[in-house]
């Protein structure tokens, strides 16, 4: 069981890992294609934000948040691969962050091809995003079963 366990998380992480491998081999000096393509989406996000809360989010320079990305996919995929909650709850702000910022379908109308295909990844990455909630439940409730499973000490007759 506990094999089958981690080839589960190996092959759940790979998805992280080879994203965070791609973006770090095309860093470059200005953070490479993921920061130039992210620009403009980000760009969106901070607008849409901005129009429905009236809140200002502040600049942030592109560079530092794909090396961000980079750290929370490759740590968090590692720490996760051994069954660390960390690793987990690394992965899941990645995708929390990641997810409404990288899938914008909410900026194209419904008839637009482009909103069916950011929709499609939007929707992946949130079952992404609930299987790590699942584990982390599934780690907590084991931690809790076996603490309630603890056999009281038996008395001393005299």
């Amino acid at each position: 069981m506990e094999l089958a366990s981690f080839v589960g998380r190996a092959l759940f992480v790979s998805v992280f890992l080879l994203s965070a491998w791609q973006e770090f081999n095309g860093f470059g000096d200005d953070g490479g294609r993921a920061a130039k393509s992210l620009r403009p989406k980000y760009n969106a996000f901070i607008s849409h934000v901005t129009t429905h809360t009236g809140q200002q989010l502040p600049p942030v320079d592109m560079k530092i948040l794909v090396a961000a990305a980079i750290a929370l996919k490759g740590i968090g995929g590692l720490l996760f691969v051994f069954g660390s909650s960390l690793g987990a709850y690394l992965l899941l702000l990645h995708q929390a962050v990641a997810t409404p910022i990288l899938y914008d379908f909410y900026n194209y109308d419904v008839d637009k091809k482009e909103f069916s295909q950011l929709f499609s990844k939007f929707t992946q990455s949130l079952a992404l995003l609930g299987a790590l909630l699942f584990f982390i439940g599934m780690k907590n409730s084991r931690r809790h079963g076996r603490q309630l499973r603890k056999k009281a000490p038996k008395a001393k007759a005299n």
